[in-house]
């Protein structure tokens, strides 16, 4: 079963591992004050597709290549498994647990991204 979530580009230092998604839509997005990243002018959002073979490794790639600078995190899901990607630690979280939504809340609070961005649950999609 394949994945689908939203990749910012400019969260990548590594952006060659995009090469290896399927981007199905890009849009810009003007960075607001909101967003906590007044280093950045605008975000560029992809929205992929990730085979669901090749999904562990792509989470893994993803995780190196997420900038060391400033914390960001990336994440694509199914109906079964939720991937919660941040520098160097992902999450490979069962959408029915709650409490593993929880521990990568946490987690991403942790590193300083605002809370209302790691507004993770199991009913969301």
């Amino acid at each position: 079963m394949n994945f689908k979530g939203t990749i910012i580009e400019e969260s990548l230092e590594d952006r060659s591992v995009l090469n290896e998604l399927n981007i199905l839509r890009t849009d810009i997005k003007k960075v607001t004050q909101k967003y906590q990243t007044p280093w950045l002018k605008k975000w560029t959002l992809h929205l992929v597709e990730i085979n669901g073979e090749s999904a562990d490794d792509i989470a893994q790639k993803l995780s190196h290549s997420l900038d060391s600078k400033h914390a960001w995190y990336a994440d694509y899901k199914n109906e079964t498994t939720h991937y919660i990607i941040f520098k160097n630690k992902v999450f490979k979280i069962d959408r029915t647990n709650a409490g593993q939504y929880l521990e990568a809340k946490k987690y991403g609070i942790s590193l300083g991204i605002p809370e209302y961005q790691v507004d993770f649950s199991p009913e969301v999609d």
